[in-house]
């Protein structure tokens, strides 16, 4: 748990999140993307690690990072995968979402070969200032019936190496794993 003057930011898994906590979460969710983030989206931020800051007790940031199996070249790559980074309207532009992703990609770096996600238009500048590229490759998904194309998600992946190592071969497409709703 780290405080900066009135807002303190801790790391946590999902499944140390208490029914009120995961509430006010999906609350902060709902409000950050002005009724726009669906069941299916709450379903993707789940299962991993919450970088959450809270000020004076009321949670005003997220960002979580979950496991994600993307094939590359023939090798199943363990991908930290960075979903639902949102800061409440009221507290935007004052450097919590940076801080958010410093925790995430601390993840990143100690747990994972790279890290990857999916930027809106609104989010894409904060990524790219913090060293994210867009993937230049192709994506796919290993769908239940074989692998479909991503070509709408082509200019708005990011990803991140973890410290120390490289990014796959830009040459050879990420084929990431099946989910409902939103691919990636």
């Amino acid at each position: 748990m780290t405080e900066y003057g009135m807002t303190t930011l801790h790391t946590v898994h999902t499944a140390h999140l208490t029914p009120a906590e995961l509430g006010a979460l999906r609350g902060l969710l709902d409000t950050a993307f002005d009724g726009g983030f669906a069941d299916e989206d709450w379903d993707h931020s789940l299962g991993g690690m919450h970088a959450l800051i809270s000020e004076e007790g009321e949670l005003i940031a997220h960002g979580s990072l979950i496991q994600r199996r993307v094939l590359h070249r023939g090798h199943s790559l363990r991908v930290g995968y960075v979903e639902a980074v949102a800061v409440r309207p009221d507290r935007r532009r004052r450097g919590l979402g940076g801080r958010i992703m410093a925790a995430l990609e601390e993840i990143v770096d100690g747990a994972y070969l790279f890290g990857a996600l999916s930027a809106s238009a609104s989010g894409a500048a904060l990524y790219a200032g913090r060293g994210w590229q867009v993937w230049p490759g192709g994506l796919a998904a290993l769908g239940p019936e074989g692998v479909v194309p991503l070509p709408d998600e082509e200019g708005s992946t990011y990803v991140r190496p973890a410290a120390g190592r490289n990014l796959p071969d830009p040459q050879s497409a990420l084929y990431f794993d099946w989910r409902n709703g939103d691919v990636l």
